[in-house]
């Protein structure tokens, strides 16, 4: 018919922040394969309202409403709605051979924001992404977002030279965290989310959060370690889950 519509369940009729930004990417590149450059430009205008946009914080709040060009629901989260929107950012100008200049600002931009207004570390010191919720915290990590330990890695060569080691650094204490959700069931497979309140860490409270489905971002996080560090934990982490599947 021609006519869009959304999911009414995301924030009346909103477009999703991974979603869009998921296709950021994939058009970019199929733009590269085709030689026809309006697949690129339909995706570089999302990018034009996205800069315009005030973001709360810094935040990139995880619904867009296409219709008005303004926010949705002030939720944000690197997991669920929100993570391939970052991770694509970081990949666009790497794969642009890093002369994306746009897509790398974005990306260490709202890395900043992340740190100073979602990540924390628990009191056994585990570092963790919480979601926020309208300014308040939710002191909850979902599997998806352990993705986001392999982006940071994989960021730290172009971070500003005093901040290449911290990205690593934060990568692996992510890494570490995950493992964590993994290790701490007793089957030692991650749940679906994990909380860091109430006196527990790093471990599912809700019944409709302990469930596994075979979801690869600890698993992608770990490769991501591995192929930068080195460090043979990460491979042993890797396998520990392959012996429990």
């Amino acid at each position: 018919s021609g006519i869009g519509r959304n999911w009414p369940w995301a924030s009346g009729g909103s477009s999703i922040l991974a979603e869009f930004g998921t296709l950021h990417l994939e058009f970019v590149h199929l733009s590269h394969l085709s030689g026809n450059p309006v697949f690129a430009e339909k995706v570089m205008n999302i990018r034009k309202v996205l800069n315009r946009l005030d973001k709360p914080e810094g935040l990139y709040p995880n619904y867009l409403n296409p219709s008005s060009g303004q926010w949705g629901q002030h939720h944000v989260s690197i997991g669920g709605l929100g993570d391939s929107f970052y991770e694509y950012l970081l990949k666009a100008w790497l794969m642009s051979d890093k002369t994306d200049e746009e897509g790398k600002n974005m990306y260490y931009d709202a890395v900043q924001a992340i740190e100073t207004h979602l990540i924390r570390k628990s009191s056994g010191g585990l570092t963790y992404i919480a979601e926020w919720k309208g300014g308040l915290l939710e002191h909850k990590m979902g599997h998806l977002t352990c993705f986001a330990g392999g982006m940071f890695a994989l960021g730290a060569d172009g971070a500003p030279p005093d901040k290449t080691g911290h990205h690593i650094e934060l990568g692996a204490e992510i890494a570490r965290t995950c493992h964590e959700s993994y290790d701490r069931t007793s089957l030692k497979l991650g749940p679906e989310a994990f909380r860091f309140d109430g006196g527990v860490e790093a471990i599912a409270t809700r019944q409709n959060e302990k469930y596994y489905i075979l979801r690869p971002e600890v698993i992608e996080t770990y490769m991501y370690m591995w192929r930068l560090t080195h460090d043979p934990k990460y491979r042993q982490w890797g396998w520990e889950a392959v012996e429990v599947m």
